[in-house]
């Protein structure tokens, strides 16, 4: 169990084992993005409902993705040294559980705390998801396999709209999360017969507490500044502000000395993996204002529906179905950085035609083709962005690594929400406003333009033409740059492939003595 269709490094792409591999990482992946986006549509049937305000609604959204983003970091720590597929299975347990809860709420008080723990769920799963990508393929489908899965992932993302709106209208609210429960329970048995378990051989020790609690506090604060900001610079904005930067300070400070730290700061050394984080920051923070404020405009300003909203943003889905696979072999074929730069122009570009929008437009003329422009430019960014950053570290570190992507993603997703409605005069009431939002929309799409703009100039400037084509970093471990518990291994230079078929030594080496 667990082990069939090949071990880790060896599967196809084209094989059965890879297919079901493939298909597992991307639905655990799917119900953690659906979740980001499908509840923002169902939101004004939850406030009826539940007769909550703006605050509680607010922190049904932020609740779930600040805990996501604060956890993320740790839990590809622990998928690294524990085995990615066993934090991806509870990950995924504990996403299911959560789910049911939200499902069964009958206050928003509970729906905001099942919310959290739904967001427990998806840091533990969301990094596995991808290092089980990175780690499980043979490196000829290496790319191939991130693009399918950067590309259907995508896709559940942007079909989280017209999902939230079909089931909010014609079922209920509740309906948005029930939907996890079957999907789960198929992940996770799929997922102990069908992928094969991987982890960075070279981990000693457990996880970093230390290292760990750190990275929290910073992120939680930053993210809890972030969604209090719109409130103006209250004492629990400065303090949690304060917190975050003191916490990320401290984290650098002790992270280089730790016998075994939570993130090897050592992959900042990467030029291609600090640049291609960076750029992971802004590029997503740009295109979290759209996932935020568009289907919020359609509704309040233009009057659609629900459904009708959730309906408008399928051409993206379609053109990150078909355009993500042909993008990740563009990006192996000519390198990364011109698809990059392009695919960020095109976003821009998109968000651009999207602030011209106004009352009384149609949607074929007025709205499609901002969303064609948006559409072709996302699926030109989706893959290259996420091949870049298993490219530049390789496999061993591939938990890790997933998860500064993504926490690096959440942190410019939360940055864009809290912060494009207030530059663009749409907190508070202001937000349910149809007028006050037909004038600060095209504001906020004018500014996450710009961000789409410094994120092309940032990829032409920082990401190399040959970042997908060079060895993988850890192809070839150097005795010297192992543990020293880790030294006294045959000096035969290769992947560590005897590590994966035995993960579970019965004994554990020595500790390194004190220098």
């Amino acid at each position: 169990m667990g082990n069939e269709g090949g071990g880790p490094g060896s599967v196809r792409l084209a094989s059965a084992a890879g297919r079901w591999v493939l298909a597992v990482a991307v639905l655990g992946e799917a119900m953690v993005l659906l979740e980001a986006t499908v509840v923002n549509v169902a939101l004004p049937s939850i406030g009826r409902d539940l007769r909550a305000g703006v605050a509680g609604l607010q922190w049904t959204l932020d609740g779930y993705v600040l805990t996501l983003a604060a956890l993320v970091l740790a839990a590809g720590s622990l998928s690294d040294i524990y085995g990615r597929r066993r934090v991806f299975i509870l990950g995924t347990a504990v996403f299911v559980a959560a789910s049911a809860l939200c499902a069964a709420a009958p206050t928003i008080q509970l729906l905001v705390a099942a919310r959290f723990v739904q967001g427990v769920g998806g840091a533990l799963l969301t990094p596995g998801s991808l290092a089980i990508i990175g780690a499980v393929f043979h490196a000829d489908d290496r790319l191939r396999a991130i693009g399918a899965w950067a590309g259907l992932t995508a896709v559940a993302a942007a079909i989280g709209p017209p999902v939230g709106g079909y089931l909010t209208d014609a079922v209920s609210w509740r309906a948005v999360f029930l939907v996890n429960l079957p999907v789960g329970a198929f992940v996770i048995i799929a997922a102990i017969l069908r992928v094969p378990e991987t982890r960075d051989p070279t981990r000693p020790g457990g996880l970093d507490l230390r290292g760990a609690a750190l990275a929290m506090l910073a992120i939680a604060g930053a993210c809890f500044a972030l969604i209090q900001a719109s409130g103006g610079l209250t004492p629990a904005v400065i303090t949690a502000a304060a917190v975050s930067l003191a916490a990320a300070g401290t984290f650098a400070a002790i992270e280089p000395r730790s016998s075994h730290p939570m993130l090897p700061l050592e992959l900042f050394r990467s030029r291609q993996f600090a640049a291609v984080t960076v750029l992971a920051l802004v590029a997503y923070a740009a295109l979290g204002g759209v996932i935020f404020l568009f289907v919020a405009f359609l509704q309040i300003t233009l009057g659609y529906t629900a459904l009708q909203a959730g309906a408008a943003t399928l051409p993206i889905t379609a053109l990150m179905l078909i355009l993500s696979r042909p993008s990740g072999a563009i990006a192996q074929r000519i390198g990364p950085r011109i698809p990059l730069a392009i695919g960020a122009v095109l976003t821009g570009a998109g968000l651009l035609l999207m602030a011209q929008i106004h009352v009384g437009d149609g949607y074929l003329t007025g709205v499609l083709p901002s969303l064609v422009v948006f559409g072709v430019g996302l699926a030109a960014l989706i893959t290259p962005i996420t091949a870049t950053v298993l490219a530049s570290v390789g496999s061993r570190h591939s938990g890790i690594a997933s998860a500064v992507n993504n926490a690096f993603s959440r942190l410019g997703q939360m940055i864009a929400v809290a912060a494009l409605p207030l530059a663009a005069g749409l907190s508070g009431a202001a937000f349910e406003n149809p007028a006050r939002m037909a004038a600060g929309f095209p504001v906020a799409m004018t500014i996450a333009a710009g961000m789409s703009f410094a994120a092309a100039l940032l990829a032409w400037t920082t990401i190399s033409d040959n970042a997908l084509n060079r060895p993988a970093p850890d192809a070839e471990p150097v005795a010297k740059d192992l543990p020293p518990s880790l030294q006294r291994h045959c000096a035969v230079a290769g992947t560590p492939l005897a590590a994966y078929s035995n993960p579970r030594p019965s004994s554990r080496p020595p500790p390194a003595k004190e220098s």
